[in-house]
């Protein structure tokens, strides 16, 4: 009986569900990812199909230096966030650190900051006339810039690490004991035993941490921009270019979106290649127990994990600094005052607005469908729900400026005229985020008993109240979880925004960047102090009462 009532022939709710869920990625991301790859191959001279956008790139130089200056950066911040990340990981699961939590809180809030942040922090340090770098040299101590690629590198691994800190930490956690006291009863030490058993074992987490930094600082757009100077990135090729084609066909920008989403894919392909070739497991019959040090040893893992973790804070709270000091204009003066405060909330409170209800709106919508696909994806083992997975995680590895400038060019036409308003943010920001909501759904239904929800439809609920009533509330700490990591990406994001405002819809951290930009110091402190404080509030919040899942903040 309550088969005919909620069937209507083959179809049920969980197919419309899956039926939307394909909709969602055809409108937001194959559309706009399809007239893309058509514009790239339109002439901006004759308005013909034409190779000529592709010739041009690969014919110069000053274009082609970008693929390369990408691959160099991404690779150095990868790298510097494998430096970082796996010792911080050994060292907090291994043994006792006191202050873990706050370790770890500060880790992630550092992962969840602006970019660009970090960047323009760097600059007041760092730059030609930055106070650290004037420091060091009373002491004779002449440090570079931090303009240029090292620069870029450096807020890279600082910004990044936290992946592999996070999903490393969770597989040595999970390490088969035994397997290291084997290796140590046949006389390897402590450093061989890490290499050649520990490591190994864990490659597949380190690999994943790496990938999605090594995905996060290709797609990065504000930190190249603001320090990066004359060394130039796809990203911010691809912004330049389509600012310069605005009311012409923005074949060239579309280009190098194209090659930026071919990179990227090569790279998934590479690594998921590489995790595939070796393939280690343990029996997890002896868990890991948290050793307590003493002596040196103990002090030098304690100096080298708050180190880690205060090096890539110094930025935030630089900016915190920052944002009370004394200014008029872009020049600090002696003291402490609200002026910047007092700047932000007069002049450009409209952009705390757009920021808070077009973040807000957004998460409202990845709330929703985020759960329902992310049951469809857990629950349902059909073909289309395994086709429709992988096709909703197209998100992580389409860099912001990419979907901004494909939504530009896919709505900027009658049926679907949308250009310069505030759904087309909104838009983008469902889309990109809404990734966070399915995993975080996901993970949760792993631990919830399917036999709860079939109790409930044996006993006459349709699957659809059963969902309702059984389901849902069960999964609120997953779905909550989730709701507040996407608001916080949201209401950070740049690199789409940037692309998609006009004046009317300016955000936050278009605003923030334009004032980096323009010498306004006092004033972009004082907006990113706000967003620092807002996302540092609803990190607690998850921290406190759901704890902070893996699978939300790293997919």
């Amino acid at each position: 009986m309550s088969i005919r009532k909620t069937r209507i022939g083959r179809f049920d709710f969980w197919t419309f569900v899956t039926i939307f869920g394909y909709f969602i990625v055809g409108l937001l991301l194959i559309y706009p990812l399809f007239n893309i790859f058509k514009a790239s191959f339109i002439s901006n001279e004759t308005g013909t199909l034409s190779m000529s956008n592709y010739v041009e790139f690969f014919s110069k130089k000053y274009y082609t230096k970008t693929i390369l200056n990408s691959l160099i950066v991404s690779f150095g911040g990868t790298l510097g966030a494998l430096i970082l990340g796996v010792p911080l990981a050994f060292f907090t699961s291994r043994f006792k650190i006191r202050g873990k939590t706050l370790l770890s809180t500060f880790a992630v809030l550092s992962l969840l900051s602006p970019p660009f942040i970090g960047a323009y922090s760097w600059i007041i340090m760092m730059g030609n006339n930055g106070f650290l770098r004037n420091f060091l040299m009373t002491f004779g101590i002449n440090l570079p810039t931090i303009f240029g690629a090292g620069g870029i590198i450096l807020v890279y691994s600082l910004q990044y690490y936290p992946f592999v800190f996070l999903l490393t930490s969770g597989a040595l956690s999970n390490v088969d004991r035994s397997l290291e006291e084997a290796a140590e009863n046949l006389g390897a030490k402590s450093t061989m035993r890490f290499f050649r058993v520990t490591l190994p074992l864990v490659i597949p987490s380190v690999s994943a941490g790496a990938l999605m930094a090594f995905m996060m600082s290709l797609a990065n757009f504000g930190t190249p921009m603001i320090i990066g100077r004359n060394f130039h990135v796809l990203p911010t090729m691809a912004y330049n270019l389509f600012t310069s084609e605005i009311g012409e066909n923005p074949g060239l920008a579309s280009t190098v979106s194209i090659l930026l989403i071919l990179v990227s894919t090569l790279i998934i392909f590479f690594q998921r290649y590489a995790s595939s070739r070796r393939k280690y497991s343990s029996n997890m019959i002896n868990k890991q127990t948290v050793d307590t040090l003493h002596g040196v040893k103990n002090l030098i893992v304690h100096f080298i994990s708050y180190l880690i973790v205060s090096i890539s804070t110094l930025p935030l709270a630089v900016v915190v600094f920052y944002s009370f000091k004394k200014t008029k204009g872009p020049v600090f003066h002696p003291g402490f005052g609200l002026q910047s405060y007092q700047k932000v909330f007069h002049d450009v409170p409209v952009t705390i607005t757009n920021s808070l209800i077009f973040s807000v709106t957004a998460v409202i919508f990845i709330v929703i469908i985020g759960t329902l696909l992310g049951f469809v994806m857990s629950r349902k083992k059909n073909l289309p729900a395994k086709i429709l997975d992988p096709l909703l995680m197209i998100p992580y590895i389409i860099p912001g400026t990419v979907l901004g400038i494909g939504f530009i060019v896919a709505f900027n036409n009658k049926p679907i005229y949308l250009a310069g308003t505030a759904t087309i943010i909104i838009m983008s920001y469902f889309i990109r985020r809404l990734p966070y909501s399915i995993r975080s759904s996901a993970s949760i239904l792993k631990q919830i008993d399917p036999s709860l929800e079939e109790a409930g439809i044996n006993l006459g609920s349709p699957p659809g109240r059963t969902f309702r009533k059984v389901t849902v509330p069960l999964m609120i700490p997953g779905i909550v979880s989730g709701a507040i990591m996407s608001w916080v990406t949201a209401v950070n994001e740049l690199s789409s925004s940037i692309v998609l405002y006009v004046g009317k819809t300016m955000t936050m951290p278009v605003r923030i960047y334009l004032s980096v930009l323009d010498g306004l110091f006092g004033t972009a402190s004082a907006m990113a102090t706000i967003l620092l404080v807002s996302t540092g509030l609803a990190l607690f919040i998850v921290n406190k009462f759901l704890g902070v899942g893996r699978e939300t903040i790293a997919g």
